[in-house]
């Protein structure tokens, strides 16, 4: 009878032993493009979403979570554990043939990982440098099938300017190409290449995006099912639901939402396959999976961030904050929720804490531990305080609570006012003295605006190429045979 009492603290231990005290898990992101706040059913979304309703009653989640307004600064952050603009210092995204991207001597997640005994897989938008020394089997990934950048970099007559219920444009004439301060060429677009490992296998125009989401769900699957003698990290990156919306036949017209609800549906599905699969082999139990999207949704394009204000792009919570859930069944607490602040940069020294690796120490890491707070320590939030960079300027600060729009001094108490809707500033002068003071900080290190002397240099290049030129050519050393998509 003693013992049967004691069980629930015994339980309770269980779930807050550190995570080094059990066997390695295996280790998975799930990262959507641009998925809105509430796109999906357990952030209050319409869109019917029965795995990731699932996967939320099965975990834990993550209601204060954020990326950074556009996708290239998100994943950079996510791969290295820092703010955004300490690794990939660029005043927007990275458009095909930069020259510059995440600098290859950066230590990425899958390279820590990877370096204490696992085995590392990517699917997916990359995003953060498409020369062939940015590419993800330089970075730390034994393995890569995906898309370097987003599915709308490519000539409109593929189909990337329009979503597959729209005929693509007709331009009257070739948009000028233009570089962007090295960062890639916006306008007259290279053909858009699907890569396996550093191989082109083949061209991607409007069916290869219908059929994109499904063989990403495969190969994710595949990974699962592997038999291998060590634990594996995998991140999955789908280029849902970005502009165009590309839902595959299975899912189209299913939603009642449109061709983004039927998108988001298939996204659903990939989720329960992913996580079916691991129930079947047996892993559910070692595995943790972290669901999450790179950057807030773009309303006008359908996305809802409700009742976040503002859209992808900005430094709104409803451009920055971002659905996430966290899954480890008997480790996770099943049905809770968190409005502990968290983000993209404190994925890799979680799990780094995790998996026992070692982090870096030659070079400063932004991110915290996030293990407290997946577990439902009652102990002190590991994070207190956030800035919220746009590119290379500072635009707000978050201390608790509080944050603060440095250009217009606005201040708004994100529990009692999520939605930024009422203006605390005049009656809390002291609140934003002291939030100006923590922005003051940075001064001396990212700097408010341009590059700060804590910024480390990017990966730079001479002579950019793109994968694949305007005339169709592939760049020599990364054709492959193209075979994933037959014609």
């Amino acid at each position: 009878m003693k013992l049967i009492s004691y069980l629930p603290v015994l339980l309770l231990l269980v779930l807050r032993l550190p995570a080094a005290d059990v066997p390695r898990p295996n280790l998975i992101i799930i990262n959507i493009d641009n998925l809105g706040y509430a796109d999906i059913g357990p952030f209050g979304g319409r869109n019917q979403t029965p795995e990731l309703e699932r996967m939320a009653a099965e975990g834990r989640k993550l209601t204060s979570f954020y990326a950074a307004p556009v996708c290239s600064p998100s994943r950079a952050s996510l791969m290295t554990g820092c703010y955004p603009k300490r690794v990939l210092p660029i005043p927007g995204v990275l458009f095909p043939a930069a020259a510059v991207g995440l600098n290859p001597t950066e230590r990425t997640i899958a390279e820590v990982l990877k370096d204490a005994g696992y085995a590392t897989a990517m699917i997916g938008k990359w995003h953060i440098g498409d020369q062939p020394a940015f590419l993800p089997t330089k970075q730390g990934f034994d393995s890569y099938f995906g898309l370097p950048y987003s599915n709308d970099m490519g000539p409109a007559a593929d189909g990337v300017r329009s979503s597959r219920d729209q005929n693509p444009p007709q331009l009257k004439a070739d948009p000028v190409a233009v570089d962007l301060d090295g960062t890639g060429v916006r306008g007259l677009q290279p053909p858009l290449p699907l890569l396996e490992n550093d191989q082109v296998i083949a061209h991607v125009r409007r069916e290869e995006q219908i059929d994109l989401l499904r063989r990403y769900t495969e190969r994710t699957v595949s990974f699962v099912r592997a038999p291998r003698d060590r634990p594996f990290f995998l991140y999955v990156a789908p280029n849902a639901v970005h502009f165009p919306h590309y839902p595959g036949d299975n899912f189209l017209g299913k939603s009642g939402t449109g061709l983004l609800g039927d998108w988001v549906r298939e996204i659903d599905w990939t989720v329960g396959q992913v996580l079916g699969a691991l129930r079947e082999a047996k892993l559910a139990e070692s595995t943790l999976v972290l669901f999450t999207s790179d950057n807030g949704g773009p309303v006008g394009l359908g996305a809802c961030n409700a009742p976040l204000r503002g859209s992808k792009g900005s430094t709104w919570e409803g451009g920055i904050r971002v659905c996430t859930i966290a899954w480890w069944p008997g480790r996770i607490p099943a049905g809770t929720s968190t409005d502990a602040m968290a983000g993209m940069l404190d994925v890799l020294p979680t799990f780094a804490r995790i998996a026992g690796a070692s982090l870096p120490q030659d070079r400063k890491i932004d991110g915290v531990d996030l293990w407290p707070i997946l577990v439902g320590e009652p102990s002190a939030p590991p994070r207190d305080h956030f800035f919220y960079f746009l590119g290379l300027n500072l635009q707000a600060v978050r201390l608790g609570p509080w944050k603060l729009h440095l250009a217009s001094g606005q201040l708004y108490h994100l529990v009692d006012d999520i939605a930024e809707a009422h203006d605390a500033s005049a009656q809390q002068p002291e609140r934003v003295k002291r939030l100006r003071e923590l922005a003051d900080s940075m001064k001396t290190d990212l700097a408010l605006t341009g590059i700060g002397p804590g910024c480390r240099p990017l990966g730079r290049l001479a002579n950019p190429k793109p994968i694949i030129a305007v005339d169709g050519t592939v760049r020599p050393e990364l054709a492959g045979a193209a075979k994933n998509f037959p014609r």
